[in-house]
């Protein structure tokens, strides 16, 4: 399975948890896990270049802080998706509302 490919079925499941509520957690934690892997990937594989190689220490600290934040918040959405599983009646709003503000952000 190629990248796109692999996007396109990301993508899949985040628009079938919006009409289905037992896909939910299933989308939040997938999301979660391929945002935060894509930005470890970018940490430790790629070197920051453009704007980033010639201006300072201070835009490197930018950019390896930009990334960081991206870890966390990918980590926090995968495990929001498991709190979510526990209660899905009660939870979905608040699983609903993070899986699409994560989708518009990113």
């Amino acid at each position: 399975m190629d990248l796109p490919e692999f996007l396109a079925k990301i993508l899949q499941a985040i628009a079938d948890a919006c009409l289905d509520d037992n896909k939910l957690p299933g989308a939040l934690i997938s999301c979660g896990v391929l945002q935060a892997a894509a930005a470890l990937s970018l940490i430790f594989f790629q070197a920051p270049g453009g704007i980033f190689s010639n201006h300072g220490k201070a835009l490197h600290w930018l950019y390896y802080g930009s990334l960081v934040t991206v870890v966390l918040v990918g980590f926090g959405e995968a495990s929001l998706g498991f709190w979510v599983a526990g209660d899905l009646v009660n939870r979905r709003a608040v699983g609903t509302t993070m899986l699409l503000t994560v989708a518009v952000l990113t």
